[in-house]
């Protein structure tokens, strides 16, 4: 069986070009495929490989003082569903428009996923305040599956979430707002915004519908979830919609 991870981490990176050439070497010598984003706001990973490789590598890079902290999401498969390894320097890990995560104190206030189902069940979060969930991603990742009842918006792209949330801010002020994307990565950025312009009350599913998936199952969600690689999808026990072998590039000499 193949080990998928989806990991993120926002911290400071002086050595973007540096640290992109260590984590690509790290990445070969563990015979591991997908994508890397390394940007001055941090890294996010999209790797695949056999579980100890996978796992040794994840091993190596908690040894920086950086990235000890960092977790990731576990899925499986039968095959490498990425076809080659990606090592790509950006602005941003994440884009929105130059936007921080929140970090430390401007942190949004996170949901845990066992937390989040209860909440599901009894309609309320412990306080007794209507539960609103709104779904940070675009149209074409939520084709595939959301929580039922969510609130979607009508986006493409995640710089068009802003004016997206302005056009229904009436609709988020008298709930307990919880936004999720895939991994959480998204809401990392979306849910201090919007605490930044006003809206108090949202907070952010920690580790996304992932993460949700692994601790909880389907409970209350519709469908599968969009996840970027040859998979296209996993159903809510972290099964692959699509599990087929990708051929890896020829190496070149």
């Amino acid at each position: 069986m193949i080990l998928n991870i989806a990991a993120y981490h926002f911290v400071p990176i002086d050595d973007v070009a540096a640290l992109a050439a260590t984590l690509r070497s790290a990445c070969q010598s563990h015979e591991l495929r997908g994508t890397i984003l390394v940007a001055g706001e941090g890294i996010n990973m999209f790797l695949a490989g056999a579980p100890d490789q996978v796992r040794g590598f994840l091993d190596w890079l908690r040894q920086d003082a950086r990235f000890a902290a960092v977790t990731a999401k576990e899925s499986w498969s039968q095959h490498v569903p990425f076809a080659r390894l990606k090592i790509k320097q950006k602005r941003e890990i994440v884009p929105f428009a130059g936007r921080p995560a929140g970090v430390g104190e401007n942190r949004a206030p996170d949901v845990q996923a066992k937390t989040l189902a209860r909440w599901i069940e009894n309609g309320h979060d412990d306080a007794g305040k209507p539960l609103l969930l709104l779904d940070t991603r675009n149209r074409e990742e939520i084709r595939y599956g959301t929580f039922a009842n969510a609130l979607t918006l009508p986006i493409d792209n995640f710089n068009d979430l802003p004016e997206a949330v302005e056009a229904i801010r009436e609709q988020l002020q008298d709930a307990t707002v919880v936004s999720f994307c895939t991994g959480g990565i998204r809401c990392e950025k979306a849910a201090p915004w919007m605490n930044q312009i006003g809206l108090d009350n949202v907070l952010q599913l920690e580790g996304g519908i992932l993460k949700y998936f692994e601790e909880v199952g389907g409970f209350g969600y519709q469908g599968g979830c969009f996840v970027f690689d040859e998979r296209v999808a996993l159903d809510p026990e972290l099964k692959p919609l699509r599990d087929e072998p990708v051929a890896a590039p020829p190496r070149q000499p």
